[in-house]
């Protein structure tokens, strides 16, 4: 399967997951997964939740922020990924001062 996320749409999603702010995504989601190329805009986060469909791999490709998993603070730059585990509970938070750009695998 080859994914060409600069053909897909982008979709401006509002306080995801209670987060605050907004993150922009292009997403493909299919029987095997869901990718994504999530793009978290300064100030803006992913709000805590359960990960209840799969575990959820975050590749950072640029930007600084930081992610809670199970209470664990994880610090988030480019070249770290974060791994939260199904029935993990996990938040991302973009406290830097430029887009926190992530490449999303859930499985």
């Amino acid at each position: 399967m080859l994914i060409d996320f600069s053909k897909l749409d982008e979709a401006t999603i509002e306080g995801m997951d209670g987060g605050e702010g907004a993150i922009v995504a292009r997403m493909v989601v299919n029987e095997v997964g869901r990718y994504v190329e999530c793009r978290v805009l300064p100030g803006s986060s992913i709000g805590e939740h359960v990960q209840k469909s799969g575990n959820d791999v975050n590749f950072v490709v640029s930007g600084h922020g930081h992610a809670a998993c199970d209470g664990v603070r994880e610090e988030l730059a480019p070249g770290v990924c974060h791994v939260c585990p199904r029935g993990s509970r996990h938040a991302i938070f973009n406290d830097g001062d430029e887009d926190l750009v992530l490449w999303t695998v859930v499985m």
